[in-house]
């Protein structure tokens, strides 16, 4: 699958799910400005995939926010598995720590079968975090902030979100042409 797929896939899934169900408040803004920079990583293994975080996080540190405020590292066929990927953040959070980033960037994480803490794979709430690939999204502190700041009740984005996706259902997620999980759960 070529890169330009895999963008305009991941793409689709910013501008319907979170742009669109308005999951993150913060996503539009930089996604109309064109801050946000997508990056699709061939790595054949986990070291390769380090040294793909290291040049991201390096790269995004340097530049102008103006230009490249956040960037989605994505990953197509790496970690098929969710647990494996959820435990590799671990590891990404130590490179964030290792490049001396701790307080400026930080690290989210998005997978096709995004699984919460003590739910089942079929809870549609865990759809807040599913996009068509494993993604690591790495954020500006700063921004973070700022956006927060201007928002009123952010610790309620969560819940909403939540609200959102129960009343959207499975059948709402698939006909925003959104893909199901790959574990094949029904919510």
């Amino acid at each position: 699958m070529s890169d330009e797929v895999i963008i305009n896939q991941t793409r689709h899934w910013l501008e319907q799910a979170v742009i669109g169900l308005n999951l993150c408040p913060f996503a539009k803004s930089v996604y109309v400005k064109n801050q946000i920079r997508f990056v699709v990583s061939h790595a054949k293994h986990l070291d390769g995939f380090l040294d793909d975080l290291d040049r991201e996080l390096d790269l995004l540190a340097q530049s102008n926010p103006d230009e490249i405020d956040t960037t989605l590292l994505i990953h197509p066929s790496l970690f098929p598995d969710f647990e494996v990927f959820n435990d590799f953040l671990t590891i990404a959070d130590e490179v964030v720590a290792e490049h001396e980033l701790e307080g400026i960037l930080q690290i989210a994480s998005f997978h096709p079968d995004f699984q919460f803490a003590e739910t089942e794979i079929a809870d549609i709430s865990n759809y807040t975090n599913r996009a068509p690939y494993p993604t690591l999204h790495l954020l500006r502190e700063e921004s973070i902030a700022r956006a927060v700041a201007a928002f009123p009740n952010p610790e309620a984005i969560f819940e909403r979100n939540i609200e959102t996706l129960e009343k959207l259902g499975l059948a709402g997620w698939l006909a925003l042409g959104l893909q199901q999980s790959k574990a094949g759960d029904a919510a």
